[in-house]
């Protein structure tokens, strides 16, 4: 067996005897594995799966919320720092833009003959990702709470605002809604969710020229800023860990939040029973008398990266094949997410996304030039929020960072 190294972000060095049981035979002879994702249990779980493969020189795992803001320069080096991203729908487009990513037609042909067609995410008629895990943002709320103020599940984001505003008079909480709000790249998806919500279209049919300073632009910000009116002052800094935390501490009644963390929400630690056996989940919410839930469907999956030796890219595809297969799947981690791996029967704190996919979420938009889009949103979106300038403003600054980096990229003239 070979010598590993193995490094979780955030965990303690391991030696090789210490992990000796967890070894599989993944048919690996040689080469490195160096995966870079995000830190949720569902990939946490499958990294670990990755990592246990026998063969591997090194094995190491960088599971970060800042996996964003470095996956992208950690592979573009030569050779790559990192030989596998697990992306989503979004953060792909910019791996793919920067031709930093394989194709895996020959690393499929020659040892994946046996993942499903439906995991296999083709880009411009190549696959350049395996998709193991479907995600969205649906309701949680607590039922304790609604049953104190006596009404029912929210539906809608109108509901609530209700629900928000009844609980504030009634003293109980405060500050009763949360969500992902952080500036950045988490207030550009609220946004995202919120104006497909409305209906509304980013671009020109069939271009890549932005539309959004409209009727729905201007509504789904006003929204935006009227849940932000009940949460924490300091939303602006609340990513999918602040929310979490927020929630925990029993200070949140109802958010909008990742599919892949109600299983933290809803687990006995971090939080006082009062919180964790009243924790449900719900569908997403639509909003303005719509019928489109006000969210986005997600896939998330792994690559391989372009800029490896041969033998370090069959390694990575064969412990993430490994990692991503019906054997990955017991009664420990049934539950961690939606799974698309053959043999998943979903489970409670799956009811959110499963909720999602038969309402018809639009998945997010996986377009070369949409980052951009996303990226002037995050830059452009708080200074509305704050109150310093009009809605048609920011939308206005909004509509100009994206077309002055569209040009530069050749996507509009």
């Amino acid at each position: 067996m070979h010598l590993k190294t193995i490094l979780m972000a955030g965990s303690i060095l391991v030696s090789a005897s210490a992990t000796a049981t967890l070894a599989a035979d993944c048919g690996i002879e040689g080469g490195r594995l160096s995966i870079i994702g995000n830190e949720f249990p569902a990939i946490q779980t499958v990294a670990a799966a990755a990592r246990a493969c026998d063969g591997l020189d090194e094995a190491k795992a960088n599971l970060t919320a800042d996996h964003q803001k470095i996956n992208l320069a950690g592979m573009q080096g030569n050779p790559a720092e990192y030989t596998s991203a697990i992306v989503a729908n979004s953060s792909i487009v910019a791996l793919i833009n920067e031709d930093v990513i394989r194709p895996l037609g020959d690393l499929i042909a020659a040892h994946g003959q046996d993942i499903p067609q439906s995991q296999l995410i083709t880009v411009n008629g190549e696959v350049m990702a395996v998709a193991f895990m479907a995600n969205a943002q649906t309701l949680a709320y607590r039922q304790d709470i609604l049953d104190q103020i006596g009404v029912d599940v929210p539906k809608t984001y109108e509901d609530m605002l209700e629900a928000a505003k009844m609980i504030r008079e009634q003293g109980i909480m405060e500050n009763p809604l949360g969500g992902p709000y952080a500036a950045g790249w988490n207030l550009a998806q609220e946004f995202t969710n919120m104006y497909i919500g409305h209906g509304g279209q980013f671009y020109e049919p069939g271009t890549a020229q932005i539309s959004i300073n409209n009727e729905q632009g201007v509504a789904t910000l006003e929204m935006m800023k009227a849940l932000s009116e009940y949460m924490n002052p300091d939303y602006l800094t609340h990513d999918s860990n602040g929310t979490q935390a927020e929630w925990e501490a029993g200070n949140v009644a109802l958010m909008h939040m990742w599919g892949s963390r109600m299983q933290i929400l809803m687990d006995d630690e971090g939080s006082e029973p009062q919180v964790y056996e009243n924790t449900r989940v719900g569908p997403p919410l639509t909003v303005a008398g719509g019928d489109t839930p006000a969210s986005t469907l997600w896939w998330d999956g792994w690559t391989v990266a372009k800029n490896i030796s041969d033998q370090d890219a069959e390694a990575t595809f064969k412990a993430m094949a490994h990692a991503t297969s019906p054997q990955l799947l017991n009664e420990e981690n049934m539950d961690q997410a939606v799974w698309m791996i053959e043999g998943y029967r979903s489970a409670p704190v799956s009811e959110g996304v499963a909720a999602a996919i038969q309402m018809g979420t639009q998945p997010y938009p996986m377009l070369p030039h949409h980052g951009l889009l996303h990226t002037a949103l995050g830059d452009n979106i708080a200074d509305f929020m704050q109150g310093k300038e009009s809605a048609e403003q920011a939308l206005s600054d909004i509509e100009a960072a994206y077309m002055t980096a569209a040009r530069e990229k050749g996507f509009v003239n």
